[in-house]
């Protein structure tokens, strides 16, 4: 109803202003216009008809899925066999995206913002479901960290600090910046071919532009679907194409998506120093754990004494947290212990018993050096509350995958020149397993005096009445040999070689796989 008022009136204006032109010199038109009465009427009847033409103004999305729609460019090449059946894998595992969207509620508009800011199509703000499945705490085997698993060297290459205190890699704002940075770095690279961005975020750009100079010289195409690429490489675009189909068409294909508002979950707060998140939970009234599923970049149980001092805080909080910020001053945000000094004592030996950091503690106490002297009193900072408060930190996490295997628990202090598959073969348990078990890539650092746990089973090869079957397994719509392997405690090596199949080769739905598995193994 404003609409039509605001076209009646536009008209009128229109005719007014026909009516005042008539006395005024002619002056040449880029297009005729008829002279005389019926000219005139003519040309009111084009205004007219140009004002009742014009498009009623775009409602602003409803939610975060209709924003996403609207943004999406890429073709999603839904021909292609390992779209449909990524297609079919996700619009038939409904629980699994409604557990993944209801993850992303917390992050998904501020990842779409900086994605949009960037000018990266909205597609891949649904990256991070392939990457982690939206978990900001996942680790990988390969030392991928945070929703969108950079490895540490190209994570310190686009600015995300990695220390005892803080990870970027998992600081949602700062690794969402990163990725941004490095989606448009590719693009450049690959002269706008987003899926051979998609390729070379996923394989590493050397590997794709390797692929792309084996084709030229072949003869043959250099796009995405012509490359002869990893197979997880290969696995990897389909999935986001298919994801971006199954939203684009959630009702289409019955696929249930959480109720995400188009609206900020969390505004950004610079708290100037160093602070206990318990005390910051109870400064914004919100849960702790809530907290770190927000700042998942902090390791321990306060911010980076050296910054960065920003913490995310629920929208609707952020106005109470500032007010209450403000009335505590900067040396009341964390705690601190008087120690006094024994001999013996060094500040590395101090760090480790309080969970802090040498430079913390020369920091507070403004040292210089490490040097320090028996008698000496240090103020140390600690965690206001009991450890097991802090349920994402670093060490809660640790000890919560420690305590999750199954089976008889073996316990491991790591000495001088350990390593991970030294401790593996003495323990008789698999290196992946092992460092699973401890919350750990394979090829992280051992640091000496780290405890380690492994597990023995009625499957482990110490058991002398362990059995083997045979079996014949039918290969399901997303299946890997990564997958198949982990799922039955096997080694992909064995895989390959019992079947006679290439380690770099297509699985096809509906391939049939031989395996021979332990009598315990889940199959």
């Amino acid at each position: 109803m404003v609409y039509k008022k605001f076209a009646v009136a536009l008209l009128a204006a229109a005719v007014g202003a026909c009516a005042q032109i008539d006395d005024a010199p002619q002056t040449v038109s880029a297009s005729p216009v008829d002279s005389g009465a019926d000219g005139k009427g003519r040309e009111l009847n084009a205004i007219s008809q140009n004002i009742m033409d014009v498009p009623e103004p775009a409602l602003p999305p409803k939610d975060i899925w209709q924003r996403l729609r609207q943004g999406f460019s890429l073709d999603r090449e839904t021909q292609r066999p390992k779209v449909k059946d990524y297609v079919n894998y996700f619009s038939s595992n409904q629980g699994y995206m409604a557990r993944v969207t209801e993850r992303s509620r917390r992050y998904i508009f501020h990842v779409a913002e900086q994605l949009e800011q960037a000018n990266v199509p909205m597609e891949f703000a649904l990256l991070p479901i392939v990457e982690s499945a939206y978990d900001p705490f996942a680790y990988s085997h390969a030392q991928a960290s945070g929703m969108w698993q950079f490895i540490p060297a190209t994570g310190r290459s686009f600015g995300l600090n990695q220390n005892w205190w803080y990870d970027g890699r998992r600081d949602v704002v700062e690794s969402t910046r990163a990725a941004s940075e490095y989606f448009n770095y590719l693009s450049a690279k690959f002269d706008g071919d987003w899926l051979l961005v998609l390729a070379a975020y996923n394989a590493g750009e050397g590997t794709v532009r390797r692929a792309m100079e084996r084709n030229r010289r072949s003869g043959k195409g250099t796009s995405f679907w012509d490359l002869k690429l990893p197979r997880e490489t290969q696995r990897y675009v389909p999935q986001l194409l298919a994801l971006a189909e199954v939203v684009a068409h959630s009702d289409h294909y019955r696929v249930p998506l959480h109720d995400v508002g188009n609206t900020p979950y969390y505004t950004a707060i610079n708290v100037g120093s160093q602070i206990d998140l318990a005390q910051a939970a109870e400064l914004a009234d919100v849960e702790i754990e809530e907290l770190y599923l927000l700042n998942p970049g902090y390791n321990r149980w306060a911010t980076d004494p050296n910054g960065s001092h920003r913490l995310l805080i629920p929208s609707d909080k952020g106005t109470q947290f500032i007010a209450a910020l403000e009335k505590l001053p900067a040396d009341q945000r964390v705690s601190w212990q008087r120690y006094q000094v024994a001999r013996g004592d060094s500040l590395s030996v101090i760090a480790r018993r309080y969970e802090t950091t040498v430079a913390a503690i020369q920091q507070t106490n403004k040292l210089r050096g490490s040097r320090i002297r028996a008698g000496q009193t240090l103020l140390i900072p600690s965690a206001s509350g009991p450890s097991a408060q802090y349920a994402y930190s670093i060490d809660q996490r640790v000890q919560r995958k420690q305590s999750s295997g199954k089976g008889k628990k073996s316990n491991y202090t790591v000495r001088p020149g350990d390593t991970l598959w030294g401790i593996a073969r003495s323990l008789d348990v698999k290196v992946r397993e092992l460092a699973s078990w401890n919350n750990m890539a394979p090829g992280d650092t051992l640091r000496p005096g780290r405890k380690l746990v492994a597990y023995s089973s009625a499957g482990s090869s110490n058991d002398r009445n362990r059995t083997t079957r045979k079996l014949s397994y039918r290969v399901r719509s997303g299946d890997s040999l990564y997958r198949i392997a982990r799922k039955f405690s096997i080694d992909i090596s064995d895989i390959v070689r019992w079947n006679k199949i290439s380690k770099n080769g297509y699985l096809q739905p509906g391939q049939r796989l031989t395996l021979f598995v332990d009598s315990a193994s889940n199959g």
